[in-house]
């Protein structure tokens, strides 16, 4: 479980009050999902990795697991911007999403696992399709159906990604459409 309080806010860099506005524009443009993932990742891309768009505190992880601090939740509900710090071994379970949503690093590495459902007569089944390695800089945007995947961070320091979704997680409690059984030899 995700340690995440969304009724406490930290307050934005200027930097991030920047990011904010640039996301607020490209969602202003009432595109489909995936091309309004796509704009978006143009507009995260440049702030990633700058020292001023993220405080102290917004970059504190938890031992318990990974932490999410939620930086901005638009007043419409229509996008959402949360940090996520990952310590060494932490990840999520295999998972698919409410809405589109574009990724960054921010700091540190993230490995992701990327998966579809086949049919295997008695029902489905997950079958991994690709592995990626996501370094500092590294942008990549989705949205459903085929957005089903895993995070973690398997290197010897802490990892910081911003999550920008096209929903209201401060209503929705979370960014998670579903949760999947993962493939029997990743259990």
């Amino acid at each position: 479980m995700t340690t995440t309080d969304v009724r406490t806010r930290t307050a934005a860099a200027p930097r991030l009050d920047r990011l904010v506005q640039e996301v607020r524009e490209a969602v202003g443009q009432g595109l489909p999902g995936d091309r309004t993932a796509h704009l978006v990742a143009q507009r995260l891309a440049p702030h990633l990795g700058d020292p001023e768009l993220l405080t102290e505190s917004q970059r504190e992880g938890s031992a318990e697991d990974y932490r999410q601090h939620v930086l901005h939740i638009e007043e419409d509900g229509s996008f959402s911007v949360v940090a996520l710090v990952w310590l060494p071994g932490q990840r999520t379970s295999v998972h698919d999403h409410v809405s589109w949503c574009v990724t960054g690093v921010h700091e540190g590495r993230e490995h992701e696992r990327r998966y579809r459902e086949v049919s295997d007569g008695d029902g489905t089944r997950l079958l991994a399709t690709q592995d990626v390695v996501n370094e500092q800089g590294d942008v990549c945007g989705f949205a459903p159906p085929g957005d089903i995947h895993r995070v973690w961070n398997a290197g010897g320091g802490k990892a910081v990604s911003l999550h920008i979704y096209g929903a209201d997680i401060g209503r929705l409690g979370s960014s998670v459409r579903r949760v999947y059984e993962p493939p029997d030899d990743e259990r």
